[in-house]
C-alpha cells in the first residue's frame, strides 16, 4: 500500500474557447518523495540562474530558456518516482452533448475520470491537487471529488482522500504538468511558430520514445497518453 499525490492541470477546457484540442494531464509521485523532488527542481532552476520561485510554464518556453526546460524534462524521465498521464481530446468541434444527454460540465468530468482512472490502484491512497483557475470553483472541486469517489465505490473517501485547488505558483509538480500538457496541446494543434517549443517537443519524443499524437499502452507508467476522438452521430 502506498500514498500518492496527483498534481493536475488542464489546457483549453472551456466550452466556447474556440480551441479544437483539450488536454487534461497529471504528474504523480509518492507522498514521501515530494519534498525531495521540489528541492531538486529548484536546484535545476538555480543552475540556470533562475529564482527558486520562477514559475515553469509552457507559455514561457523560448530558445533562450530551452536548455533549462530540457534539463527539467530529463529530470522527469530519469526520476523513477515521477509519472505522467494525459487525455488529449481532439476534434472538439464534433462534440454533440445533446445526443449523449449531457452538458459540457458532465463531459468534462467524464474526461477527467478517464484521465485519472489508470493511475488509481485499489490498495493505494491518493490526494489530488488542481491548479486554481478562474473556472476552478469550490463546487467544481467538490463535484469532481464526488464523481471520482462514487465510481470507485469509495463513499467514505478512504482511497481518494482529498481533491483540492491550490496555486501552481507554489507547486513545482503542477508546473511540470503544465509543461507536459502544453507540449501535447501544441503538437496536436500542429502549431509550429516557436523554435524553442519545437526543440523541446523533439526532446520529449526522444527521451520518452513517444509520438505525442498517439495513444500509448494503458499500462505505460512513465509517459501515458490517451487520444480521445468524439463518436460521430449520424
Amino acid at each position: 500500500m502506498g500514498a500518492y499525490n496527483i498534481y493536475c492541470d488542464e489546457s483549453c477546457h472551456l466550452e466556447n474557447d474556440g480551441k479544437d484540442v483539450m488536454v487534461l494531464g497529471a504528474v504523480w509521485c509518492p507522498q514521501d518523495s515530494k519534498q525531495t523532488i521540489f528541492k531538486e527542481i529548484r536546484a535545476i532552476k538555480k543552475k540556470h540562474g533562475l529564482a527558486k520561485n520562477f514559475e515553469v510554464k509552457w507559455t514561457k518556453v523560448s530558445p533562450a530558456k530551452v536548455d533549462f526546460y530540457k534539463d527539467l524534462v530529463r529530470y522527469f524521465f530519469e526520476n523513477d518516482n515521477l509519472h505522467f498521464r494525459a487525455v488529449v481530446a481532439i476534434n472538439r468541434n464534433k462534440l454533440n452533448h445533446k445526443a449523449f444527454n449531457q452538458d459540457h460540465d458532465t463531459w468534462y468530468y467524464k474526461m477527467f475520470f478517464l484521465m485519472l482512472r489508470v493511475i488509481f490502484a485499489p490498495e493505494n491512497t491518493y490526494r489530488i491537487f488542481l491548479d486554481i483557475k478562474d473556472t476552478c470553483s469550490a463546487d467544481k472541486v467538490n463535484q469532481l471529488h464526488k464523481v471520482l469517489c462514487n465510481d470507485k465505490w469509495d463513499f467514505n473517501r478512504e482511497a481518494i482522500q482529498t481533491v483540492q485547488a491550490i496555486s501552481s505558483r507554489e507547486v513545482e509538480l503542477i508546473q511540470l504538468a503544465d509543461l507536459l500538457i502544453g507540449a501535447l496541446s501544441y503538437t496536436n494543434r500542429n502549431e509550429k511558430s516557436s523554435q524553442g517549443k519545437l526543440q523541446l517537443i523533439d526532446y520529449i519524443r526522444k527521451l520518452g520514445g513517444c509520438s505525442l499524437t498517439k495513444t500509448t499502452l494503458e499500462k505505460e507508467e512513465k509517459f501515458n497518453t490517451f487520444v480521445w476522438d468524439p463518436q460521430e452521430i449520424n
